[in-house]
């Protein structure tokens, strides 16, 4: 279904999950960038923990970056809507608490476009909310893949490296990697093993 194959006038949920390093963001920063060609007026979100590559930017791992407002709760939105805004862009929807699905709600029923990216599991390979029931209820679901950086298949899985045993861990590649579902181990690997010689363990 093309992204623009909706009615106008009408509010609707677009949701781009993935694995880490799967290009979701990319993907988002995508379709924020065709809204603006199309002349439409955009305002884009992300949460406040996220601090990564850029403080007040969207980036993707490749660092390409739109301009975003960062917020520790998604009701904040409301707070910052502009009246002439047509499309909505949320980065890192994980990490934001199941409200967010109801703004989400609230957004769409007021005629606008929403567009939400997000990790669809966690770091044990179980349903990271609210991505799973926004999912549910979006009119357009997108699940990218990454490569396994073990064998090079299509990764759907996020495999944490180093941290702790929380769910919620803002990181890039020095705590995650893409895994295959072969290659997923749902368990942090011990942070004093050596990362060279745990990959040639995961390859033997």
């Amino acid at each position: 279904m093309s992204e623009f194959s909706y009615v106008v006038t009408r509010g609707w949920i677009e949701v781009v999950v993935g694995s880490m390093f799967s290009g979701k963001t990319e993907e988002l920063i995508r379709r924020l960038r065709r809204a603006e060609f199309a002349r439409l007026k955009i305002q884009v979100f992300k949460p406040i923990i996220d601090k990564r590559y850029n403080e007040m930017a969207v980036t993707s791992h490749d660092l390409t970056t739109i301009d975003s407002l960062p917020i520790e709760d998604a009701e904040q939105i409301f707070d910052h809507l502009h009246p002439d805004t047509k499309v909505v862009g949320i980065d890192e929807g994980q990490f934001f608490s199941s409200n967010l699905v109801q703004v989400v709600q609230d957004l769409a029923e007021r005629g606008l476009r929403v567009i939400v990216a997000g990790l669809d599991t966690d770091w044990q390979g179980k349903p990271f909310e609210p991505m799973p029931t926004l999912m549910a209820i979006a009119e357009n679901v997108t699940k990218q893949h990454a490569v396994c950086v073990v064998c090079g298949a299509p990764a759907c899985r996020t495999q944490r490296t180093a941290g702790g045993d929380s769910q919620v861990a803002v990181g890039t590649h020095d705590a995650y990697e893409a895994r295959c579902r072969t290659h997923f181990k749902p368990m942090i690997d011990a942070p004093t093993m050596d990362w060279k010689l745990k990959r040639e363990m995961d390859l033997a």
